[in-house]
């Protein structure tokens, strides 16, 4: 009769660690889609930022007209792509990084810097940049994890993310103008 009982303990323990398992597995993945959704708000806050600051170089009439024109129509296509779906967005962005990088050369710069606020807009635009880059790779590694997490056999059988959809990853060209100020 003793022996049943210490099987019965030891099954119950068993079973009590793969529940704390799995519970943990979903917390994690929980945790993880939550920092996904708030990469996806840190990268659209930073989109919008470096779109408005484009267009005020635009309007400041720091680089020539077709440049500032070329600029402003790019800024105003990114900044308005917030309600596109994710493929045209991203496009609409990479045309703006596009159009960055041939508008914002060191020489159009250069002389950019000797107008008024020229140099302050120019070191914010490079901040938005780089703040792109940053919430682009920080979604990125989190999808790539939550991925990764989700394609265990474990999570796959017990659904321990529920409902939630595939994350996907964001894909864009973010590339830093070569004419704006490093850090």
């Amino acid at each position: 009769m003793s022996g049943w009982w210490l099987v019965g303990i030891v099954a119950t323990v068993l079973l009590g660690f793969f529940i704390l398992y799995l519970s943990m597995t979903a917390g994690r993945l929980d945790h993880l889609h939550r920092r996904i959704d708030t990469s996806k708000l840190s990268l659209d806050a930073h989109l919008l930022r470096r779109s408005s600051v484009s267009m005020e170089i635009a309007g400041a009439r720091m680089l020539d007209p077709a440049s500032s024109m070329l600029l402003a129509d790019a800024a105003h296509r990114a900044r308005t792509s917030a309600d596109m779906d994710v493929d045209e967005r991203a496009l609409a962005e990479s045309s703006l990084t596009a159009v960055l990088v041939t508008v914002l050369t060191p020489e159009d710069t250069a002389l950019a810097t000797q107008t008024p606020d020229g140099a302050e807009m120019l070191a914010d635009l490079a901040a938005a940049c780089r703040r792109v880059q940053l919430s682009r790779r920080f979604l990125n590694d989190a999808v790539r994890a939550c991925r990764q997490l989700r394609r265990q056999r474990m999570a796959r059988t017990f659904r321990l993310a529920g409902h939630t959809p595939w994350p996907e990853t964001w894909e864009m060209d973010d590339t830093t103008p070569d004419g704006l100020p490093t850090r």
